[in-house]
């Protein structure tokens, strides 16, 4: 497989292509690297490629705040401004500005 380099960062809020949903960037996998059965339950017809970055994102949508797996190709940046509403952002990021989160210092034994 080839990989390339991720579009979007650690940090970065953005939206799903299709569905409506947004949410932080909090991990990348630079191809996927999930289930086959989550990836088969997926409708075919918009089945991403396995050969690509994908994203775990802490996301929400006007009912629900829930962690989501997303393929590069399905989203696109958030151009809102405003913040994620999912109550865990405060226990991986330490702050909010100009549309971007930035990461909690790692402390490392």
């Amino acid at each position: 497989m080839n990989t390339r380099l991720a579009k979007f960062g650690i940090g970065q809020v953005v939206r799903h292509r299709i569905f409506p949903f947004r949410g932080v960037i909090f991990d990348v996998d630079p191809t996927f690297a999930n289930t086959d059965e989550w990836w088969l339950s997926i409708p075919e017809d918009i089945r991403p490629r396995k050969d690509q970055p994908f994203y775990h994102l802490l996301a929400e949508n006007d009912q629900n705040t829930y962690v989501a797996y997303v393929s590069e190709q399905n989203l696109l940046p958030d151009d809102t401004g405003e913040p994620v509403g999912h109550p865990h952002t405060a226990l991986i990021f330490d702050g909010f500005q100009d549309g971007h989160y930035h990461m909690r210092p790692r402390v490392a034994h």
